[in-house]
């Protein structure tokens, strides 16, 4: 650059620049833009110089960008000659120089020859947030939603003592690129934790390790869209285990009725063409209706269309599952997701029956198995046939979902497309965090963290059931047998819907009503009278709980 065509700002009596524009007449082309511009206070520069000699290079470069992001040095601004700016700020004139020319590299500065130096036009300042609005709703001081667990449980002493067993266990090695199935320590763990705790067949060669419930079911969902519609499983699919699963009902126990229907559903679809729909070349699966709304984002995103169907006193038919043409099913069967219901033995029977016959695959989101208060645990829908079932789960639930850390138990002829897609995906998960959780399973902690959840979740059960009759007589709660929220159907004297859930807000109590969670196949969900909310209690000590409750009742109080 040639700094003799460089106009500056003559100097103040502190020896800066004054805050004077460009005239017009020595700026060329772009002096219109300039002049109306204020030339910036280059005070704004001196904190930088002042740091030590081996700082200021870089201090000032960041100084001179952060003020032209900022728009404190506005676009098409004509910079001082390095001479005289180094005059001004008392540096060497190779500082200004250096910043000059970093900054003319990186875009923020434009200079030619005889033409000085200027701020690019191209650079666009950062928009400051704006004030929030002064008529914005205030936040609710309590809330019923449902979905998170007690993180002041987080067992932080055990995770520290883990974190440092598994660093210093781990060989160098290990801290390469995983293996994209997971650790297998922790797959090993994991077996044994699966099939004692929830009756999963459990080999570890078929668990996969990772990110939650949310990318298992996105993995799925890739590896049906990939498959289309051709064949799912290998005819030779895992048979079904001879022993049974305590609690989930065999299938020799359960009403072949069902499943004999699905068979003939399944038959029927087939020879009838579906009605044309956007979307129909697309494979489907179905979702449970009401059920986990973030669901449908996860499958449309790999190229999956969905479908809702109708949740009964026994879960989803497989008939209406058979006569949709989905390729799969994704469900809650412990304890579905928000009605709190347990399938009974007869659908699940029919379901994996509908399976079979359809070439088909269900996928078991276990999301909160392990909390159960005043019965044994209902088992894994995958112990009854896992060459058809993918079983999912997470520590979500009994550590806390900012670990995103779970595993999904595959039927064996899907575990090659879905290794290789978890590869192609994240390149494996963590490998410290594997290693830690295996710690916490092999020493009993994570047992012993599962046993403190339910006794707490247990008493804040309690304390809401209890509260819930005290202050709203009348109440019918269901669901409560286990899990971390409940269904309470208030009386009609309590609504309509619409001004509970408004005397609620006012009150500072954020609740969910049921029929939020409906996909529309359901509509008994909005015909009934009456206001049914899905109450999540576990984050909630048992005193707040009371308070909240009390709250809704007497919210003038």
């Amino acid at each position: 650059m040639s700094d003799s065509q460089t106009t500056s700002p003559p100097a103040t009596a502190h020896g800066a620049p004054t805050d004077r524009a460009v005239p017009a007449s020595d700026a060329g082309p772009d002096a219109a833009r300039a002049a109306r511009a204020a030339t910036p206070a280059w005070e704004l520069l001196l904190p930088s110089v002042a740091l030590p000699a081996r700082q200021r290079g870089r201090a000032l470069q960041r100084a001179l960008r952060d003020a032209i992001t900022s728009g404190r040095i506005a676009g098409g601004t004509r910079l001082p000659a390095s001479r005289e700016l180094a005059a001004d700020l008392g540096v060497s004139r190779g500082l200004i120089t250096d910043a000059y020319e970093q900054l003319t590299a990186e875009g923020y500065l434009r200079s030619g020859q005889g033409a000085g130096t200027w701020v690019s036009g191209a650079v666009r300042c950062a928009v400051p947030a704006g004030p929030e609005r002064a008529d914005d709703a205030r936040e609710p001081a309590i809330g019923f939603l449902p979905g998170t667990p007690d993180l002041s449980l987080f067992p932080r002493a055990a995770w520290t003592a883990a974190h440092r067993r598994a660093l210093a266990r781990l060989p160098h090695e290990a801290l390469g690129y995983p293996d994209p199935r997971g650790l297998p320590e922790l797959r090993e763990a994991l077996a044994g934790l699966l099939t004692r705790r929830r009756g999963v067949v459990a080999d570890p060669e078929r668990i996969v390790v990772c990110s939650g419930v949310a990318q298992a079911l996105t993995l799925v969902g890739a590896v049906l869209a990939g498959r289309g519609g051709g064949p799912l499983l290998a005819a030779g699919a895992a048979p079904a285990p001879a022993r049974g699963v305590a609690g989930g009902g065999g299938t020799g126990g359960g009403d072949r009725s069902a499943g004999a229907a699905a068979t003939e559903a399944v038959g029927s679809a087939r020879g009838t063409a579906a009605p044309s729909t956007p979307g129909q070349d697309r494979p489907r699966v179905a979702l449970e209706d009401p059920g986990t709304a973030a669901y449908r984002g996860l499958f449309a995103a790999v190229g999956i269309d969905v479908v809702p169907l109708a949740v009964g006193a026994e879960g989803i038919d497989p008939a209406e599952l058979a006569a949709t043409g989905a390729r799969g099913a994704v469900l809650t069967p412990s304890h579905q997701f928000p009605s709190g219901i347990a399938y009974s033995a007869r659908r699940r029977s029919g379901l994996l029956d509908w399976a079979r016959a359809a070439d088909g695959l269900l996928v078991e989101d276990d999301y909160d198995g392990d909390f159960r208060y005043d019965r044994a645990p209902v088992g894994a829908l995958q112990g009854l046939d896992p060459g058809r079932v993918v079983y999912t789960g997470s520590v979500s639930k009994s550590l806390a979902p900012g670990l995103r850390l779970g595993w999904m138990v595959v039927p064996r002829a899907l575990v090659d497309e879905v290794v290789e897609r978890k590869r192609t995906m994240d390149l494996g998960h963590p490998v410290l965090d594997q290693a830690l959780f295996a710690d916490l399973i092999g020493r009993g902690d994570y047992d012993r963290q599962l046993r403190r959840c339910q006794r707490a979740y247990r008493e804040r059960r309690d304390a809401l059931v209890t509260a819930l009759a005290e202050h709203f007589p009348g109440t019918r709660v269901t669901g409560i047998a286990a899990g971390l929220h409940v269904i309470a159907h208030l009386p009609e004297r309590y609504g309509p819907r619409e001004s509970f859930l408004a005397r609620a807000q006012r009150a500072g109590v954020a609740l969910a009503p049921l029929d939020a969670y409906a996909c529309g196949t359901a509509p008994e969900l909005h015909a009934r009278p009456g206001v049914r909310l899905v109450l999540g209690y576990a984050h909630l000590p048992p005193s707040r709980i009371v308070a909240a409750v009390r709250q809704l009742r007497h919210p003038d109080r």
